[in-house]
């Protein structure tokens, strides 16, 4: 197996593929209803045509908060705002138009053994198949249910914090970590990693200003519980820089050169967080070394503390690009949210628990982790193709003929929303920035918006499209039994076919 590679690559630098190794490398009045339903139409209509038509702008501006010298975007052609009577009016592609368009390219063997099903988000009909109920390792595409999971059980600006506090020795201070994987060691003022990332610096310029007088550091890691690494991770991992140990406090998720998306990590994250604040406070070399675990109290003094960015930020990170241990660290949020422990065990159950409970799809799943990097994990392409439909809504016909988001669904489909924002975009951004660069696949640039996933013998794409004529597709593949890199321009081409589609119903497209 080889190391997950898309927790290696981010939305600047291209993914570099992995070496191989023995482990994956990786109810209202009528009335009232139809004003809500009225609302979330235009949502999506509104979401759905901006993720797609600025997608230049939307990379550049993650590009420039990364500190990267970016030439100036190409003047985009936008058309003409226009308020319409129903957003879902376009025609909806036959199920013999997906097949037609799909057919010269099925044969490809790079395929391997190929899953896939894809949905028009708008009606919920199922428009083609292929093995949609085998539940198969997802790789990285587990990602997908993380994240619709903590969109279902947490406030999307939820944050997590760090803190220092005051230890029970006179001049010892503990660092308490609260589930925030991404504090940052960049001096102020340089670019992280982790968007809009704490600082430790902020710690360290916190104490300083308070005048208090530091001798000794300690680390509480005891957020967490359960084992650091999930089965069928490795410790050749650690040194890939794939995932680190899952503890609550790392400085730029254990990275041991801040900056860099593959830069090894450190078996010991929370204990080198607290030593480099050790070192920043000016401790000497042997207080630096005597740094260890320590509870701290219940009702410890705290001294400093800073806070991540928001919840939605980190989703939008690890889901475009891939990073495991940030999705890990989410998946413990879960946990604490639906009363689970905060472990692996205590994160599959909260996030199937949690789509379950909101009536989404959950038939032969099985988790190990959050990130999608053990191949315990089994999802079938139906059950990731049902959450990604949902996000843009179920919809259905009332008596007057009008299209309308089912009553049951429409709170889960409003938390769900934000889901469509943050996929890669095809040759745009994230994992997908240096794909769909072949004549099969050009159709989809821009437009096709996925989550990519990569192991050993197994790559995975799901995400969603608008036809040519503006009809939105949601869509899962994996592919098994297969050349992880070779399968991904074959996928990249199916998706990109449905971009191709123009609603005919007579099977022509």
């Amino acid at each position: 197996m080889m190391a997950d590679d898309e927790a290696t690559t981010t939305a600047t630098p291209p993914e570099n593929p992995a070496p191989p190794h023995s482990e994956p490398p990786q109810r209202q009045p009528p009335q009232r209803q139809w004003a809500v339903t009225a609302s979330i139409l235009v949502t999506v209509a509104v979401l759905v045509v901006t993720a797609l038509l600025v997608t230049g702008q939307y990379v550049r501006s993650i590009h420039e908060s990364r500190g990267f010298t970016v030439d100036p975007a190409p003047g985009l052609t936008v058309p003409t705002p226009a308020i319409v009577a129903n957003p879902f009016d376009a025609p909806e592609p036959t199920k013999e138009a997906v097949a037609a368009a799909l057919a010269p390219y099925l044969s490809d063997p790079d395929l391997g053994s190929l899953a896939g099903h894809i949905t028009d988000a708008i009606t919920g009909t199922v428009l083609w198949t292929q093995d949609p109920t085998t539940a198969r390792v997802p790789a990285s595409s587990t990602k997908i249910l993380t994240a619709a999971a903590a969109l279902l059980a947490l406030p999307h600006n939820t944050r997590v914090t760090t803190k220092v506090v005051r230890g029970e020795a006179p001049g010892e201070v503990i660092l308490v970590g609260g589930g925030d994987v991404t504090l940052s060691a960049q001096p102020l003022g340089e670019s992280t990693y982790y968007w809009d990332a704490p600082r430790l610096d902020d710690l360290v310029n916190q104490l300083e200003t308070a005048g208090t007088e530091v001798t000794a550091v300690q680390v509480d890691s005891s957020a967490y519980d359960g084992p650091k690494m999930a089965r069928e991770w490795l410790t050749q991992s650690i040194d890939d820089g794939f995932i680190a140990p899952i503890e609550p406090v790392m400085l730029d998720g254990g990275r041991l050169i801040a900056t860099e998306p593959e830069s090894p990590r450190s078996t010991e994250p929370a204990r080198a967080a607290a030593q480099t604040l050790a070192s920043r406070l000016g401790l000497d070399a042997a207080a630096i070394e005597a740094v260890a675990e320590q509870t701290a109290a219940p009702d410890a003094e705290v001294l400093a503390e800073v806070a991540s960015a928001p919840l939605l930020t980190r989703i939008r990170q690890f889901m475009v690009e891939s990073d495991n241990v940030l999705a890990e660290a989410v998946g413990r949020e879960i946990a604490i949210a639906a009363g689970e422990t905060p472990s692996f065990r205590g994160t599959s159950r909260a996030i199937r628990s949690t789509l379950a409970t909101n009536g989404l799809l959950t038939d032969g799943v099985t988790l190990e982790d959050a990130s999608g990097l053990s191949r315990r994990n089994q999802i079938s392409v139906a059950v990731i193709d049902s959450v990604i439909s949902t996000s843009v809504g179920t919809v259905r016909s009332d008596e007057q003929g009008r299209a309308t988001v089912a009553p049951a669904n429409a709170a889960v489909v409003v938390k769900l929303r934000p889901l469509l924002d943050t996929f890669p975009v095809a040759a745009g951004s994230g994992t997908l920035e240096t794909r769909f660069d072949s004549d099969a696949s050009t159709p989809g640039v821009g437009w096709v918006r996925a989550k990519t996933g990569t192991l050993d013998g197994v790559s995975a794409l799901a995400g969603y499209t608008v036809t040519r004529s503006e009809r939105i597709l949601t869509f899962a593949f994996i592919s098994s039994d297969s050349n992880a890199f070779a399968s991904r321009p074959a996928l990249d081409a199916l998706a990109a076919q449905l971009r191709t589609l123009d609603g005919d119903t007579d099977g022509e497209n």
